[in-house]
């Protein structure tokens, strides 16, 4: 296709696009995306003008290098629209250059190959300290960027295929050398975003923004099979103004999952993961809807996940630490959340999670303060909940409000279960633990956070 006629295509999605976030700004709904507004790009160019070619057989590694190539050294102002046209277009994986936007139109296919031999490795993360999976370094994320700015991920809800079967099955067969490649990454960046576009069998995480700032995700779609290892959704880690909105996730790990360094080293390294909205969100897995952790070294501040549907999930909401880690988890508001056959609906927990290696010190112990949980249903919920501090750092200030969660039809949930807590709650069915037992005095544990 001609660059006239991508530049028509694309101008009439923009202005849909732009619509769309004035219609709903109007009818009065609450979003937080405006921290990066999107950027019209009058500069396009399509994937096939670079020899692509979209038949599911031709790899186009070459293709994909050589347009962000050209969009990074001719630095259009403004920047450039790279088109990926109706299509399935096998590759390898690639990076992304700043003041770009990757499209992909309707019916269009990003797969990445399934020849792991010559994929690229790059160093451990320094929060990690090795690999999450495997000592040493890891493998590149399919497609990935590194200390980039100004960079759009959309179109017309595309795909991008990570084609993760390949993986998994070897960290099943205990065969891998490294740590499994995330599907998306971006390092040490900022001015992301991220919307209107499928994202499917990713090898490991779907989507890691890491030490980023200025992040929006939303209106995406995230799938992998129930049974997959490690797929989770959305992992803020050690970033900061993060907004996640309007988007379905059924994975075969936790849906969302606020992380900020492992260990001795995310201690050592600092950066804390804050100001993360979490909004409209909607999904099932074996695991966790909405979790904090469990690596949580650099600490996590001021999270608001609100307005989630569950379903078929292991945990509602998780929130996860354990000693080693070191970090303070605080200020973490979720509310209004509905919920339908979960195993377990609430979890706070300082038990939980793998070391990195046996340099831990058993000393450096988490601080959990400021939870705060409220207008929570749930049905066909199995246990209530259990909050499991620690002896020597019980968890603070946990207050629970307006929460009811029942039991399948006939028959009654598990009670809660609690330890090394404590806070307070406001009409919680069934009753919580005695810990968090029901108070009036104002200013303890109230419905208005």
């Amino acid at each position: 296709m001609k660059n006239g006629g991508v530049s028509n295509l694309v101008t009439c999605f923009a202005v849909a696009l732009v619509f769309l976030q004035c219609y709903c700004s109007a009818a009065g709904e609450v979003t937080c995306s405006g921290i990066v507004p999107m950027v019209y790009r009058s500069d396009k160019i399509s994937i096939t003008d670079f020899g692509a070619v979209g038949d599911g057989r031709t790899l186009n590694t070459k293709a994909f290098r050589e347009a962000i190539y050209r969009i990074e050294h001719l630095r259009r102002r403004g920047g450039t629209l790279l088109y990926i046209p109706p299509g399935v277009y096998l590759t390898e994986s690639f990076n992304l250059t700043s003041r770009m936007t990757l499209y992909l139109a309707k019916g269009a296919v990003i797969k990445a190959t399934q020849d792991t031999s010559n994929w690229p490795l790059i160093a451990p993360l320094p929060s990690y300290g090795r690999g999450r999976e495997r000592p040493g370094g890891r493998y590149m994320s399919f497609i990935h960027g590194d200390g980039l700015h100004d960079v759009i991920i959309t179109g017309e809800n595309g795909t991008i295929d990570g084609q993760g079967d390949v993986w998994w099955n070897m960290w099943r067969q205990r065969t891998l050398q490294f740590t499994r490649p995330n599907l998306v990454e971006f390092k040490d960046s900022r001015g992301i975003i991220i919307s209107n576009v499928i994202f499917k069998d990713s090898p490991f995480w779907n989507i890691h923004p890491v030490y980023c700032s200025n992040v929006v995700i939303r209106y995406v779609t995230i799938l992998a099979p129930p049974d997959s290892p490690n797929t989770d959704g959305i992992d803020p880690d050690s970033s900061s103004h993060v907004c996640i909105e309007d988007s379905y996730i059924s994975t075969g790990d936790d849906l969302i999952a606020v992380k900020s360094g492992w260990d001795q080293y995310g201690i050592a390294y600092g950066r804390p993961s804050n100001d993360i909205t979490i909004r409209r969100i909607t999904g099932s897995s074996p695991f966790a809807g909405i979790a904090v952790g469990s690596e949580t070294s650099g600490g996590v501040t001021n999270v608001l996940a609100e307005h989630i549907t569950l379903s078929n999930t292991g945990i509602g909401i998780h929130l996860k630490t354990n000693i080693g880690r070191g970090g303070v988890i605080r200020n973490i508001t979720v509310s209004n959340v509905f919920m339908e056959t979960v195993r377990k609906g609430i979890k706070i927990a300082g038990d939980v999670g793998d070391h990195p290696d046996e340099n831990y010190d058993p000393n450096a112990l988490p601080v959990m303060k400021n939870i705060r949980i409220q207008n929570v249903w749930g049905e066909k919920v199995q246990q209530a909940g259990l909050i499991k501090g620690l002896k020597n750092s019980p968890f603070t200030d946990i207050c629970l409000a307006n929460i009811h969660l029942s039991g399948s039809t006939g028959s009654r949930n598990g009670p809660w279960s609690c330890s090394d807590v404590s806070g307070g709650s406001v009409e919680v069915s069934p009753s919580p633990c005695s810990e968090l037992i029901s108070r009036s005095q104002p200013g303890v544990c109230s419905t208005q956070f």
